[in-house]
């Protein structure tokens, strides 16, 4: 169950990440930017890269940890 939790992680940090770069549908869904930022625009942007790179690198801590 861990391991799944932690892919699941690794998942949606490799989507924030691509989120800051890509526009896609998809990918707007999930930017921490607009969820939390209330004018989100392309100037805040540049938190997904932030955050995903948080969560998936403690996910992949995780599964390291094991």
């Amino acid at each position: 169950m861990d391991t799944i939790i932690n892919a699941t992680g690794i998942a949606y940090g490799v989507a924030l990440i691509l989120a800051s770069f890509v526009r896609s549908r998809v990918l707007e869904s999930m930017r921490v930017d607009v969820m939390f930022i209330p004018q989100a625009s392309e100037k805040t942007r540049p938190v997904n890269l932030f955050v995903g790179l948080l969560v998936s690198g403690y996910a992949i801590y995780s599964l390291w940890l094991r």
